[in-house]
């Protein structure tokens, strides 16, 4: 019990101290980038002194070194501060569109997971035949292809079809909707950008658990298993797997932090409401408070990914539990 306290605190202190210098670093970063969020106040019709007085108001008119540990004295009290842009709480801001994220990236990341496993396995305890070559063809497709030209082409082919809607997460009316039908019409609008997100992730997912399929069928247990007239099927989906899955466990976090980076740029292209169209709104109006914030919830995911991936070992291996 104590070992896994101290797992879970080591962790913890981890993820504390990501969040802290990613979100101090990209808050310094997007203040020491040419103009502030009064940029856009410069322009004909507009006095100086109207910009002056409204950086003056948000507090842009300080040192850098004040502004930051202003910023520091709120984090303590786990206050991101206030958006300029939103004109509300950061921390409200990037609670919302973080869950849309999450619930984008959990859903593709269980497509991911239950699309390249089970194709992981057939290929790589087949090693000819055509259905393993065709699968393996269609793993290196997709790894070729960006989250951001994934979801480009998903949004054509919607265009042209009309089976899926182009972009945004509710149709208008939603709300007038039933709970069923809320849900149909929210699973409706997933399906395209958790496709985008989940199509590299399970083409990466198939490639290593093939690779470590085919070694691990050639190591003496798996031999003597089958020597002693144990069904292959049996021996490969039970014995086999639970071998051959341990590499690809360690890499679920991986994963979650390309499931970030891939979903800034799905977000954007389909216009779902997350934490990535947030953070693009944040950097272009140069919204420094909110950059840290959707910077801090990220690397916040990122830490829960890692805590995912050595989780997934120690089930996968239980010789890791003593450890």
């Amino acid at each position: 019990m104590s070992a896994v306290v101290l797992f879970l605190g080591r962790r913890l202190l981890f993820a504390l101290l990501l969040v802290f210098v990613v979100s101090s670093g990209s808050l310094l970063l997007a203040h020491l980038a040419p103009g502030d969020y009064t940029s856009a106040l410069t322009r004909p019709g507009v006095s100086p002194e109207t910009v002056a007085r409204e950086r003056e108001r948000l507090g842009l008119d300080r040192p850098l070194a004040e502004q930051y540990v202003a910023w520091l004295g709120r984090l303590v009290r786990f206050d991101l501060g206030t958006s300029f842009r939103y004109d509300r709480p950061v921390t409200e801001l990037v609670g919302e569109r973080a869950a849309n994220t999450a619930l984008l990236a959990a859903v593709a990341l269980l497509l991911a997971t239950g699309v390249g496993l089970p194709l992981g396995v057939i290929s790589g305890s087949r090693r000819a035949g055509l259905l393993a070559s065709t699968i393996r063809g269609v793993s290196i497709v997709g790894l070729s292809l960006p989250p951001l030209l994934t979801s480009i082409l998903l949004a054509l082919l919607a265009a042209r079809t009309g089976w899926f809607p182009i972009g945004g997460m509710t149709s208008i009316g939603a709300a007038e909707l039933s709970g069923a039908g809320r849900l149909a019409d929210l699973s409706w609008h997933l399906v395209l950008p958790a496709a985008a997100l989940a199509l590299p992730i399970a083409a990466t997912l198939e490639r290593l658990l093939a690779r470590s399929m085919t070694e691990t069928l050639d190591e003496p247990f798996i031999l003597a298993a089958l020597a002693r007239g144990i069904s292959r099927r049996r021996v490969v989906w039970r014995h086999a797997l639970r071998v051959a899955i341990r590499p690809v466990a360690g890499i679920y976090g991986i994963i979650v932090g390309s499931l970030l980076s891939g979903s800034f740029a799905v977000e954007i292209v389909a216009s779902w409401p997350g934490l990535g169209q947030l953070m693009y709104e944040a950097l272009i109006s140069r919204d420094v408070h909110l950059v840290a914030g959707c910077a801090a919830i990220g690397s916040l995911f990122l830490a829960c990914g890692n805590l995912l991936s050595d989780v997934g070992l120690t089930v996968a291996d239980p010789r890791l539990r003593d450890e």
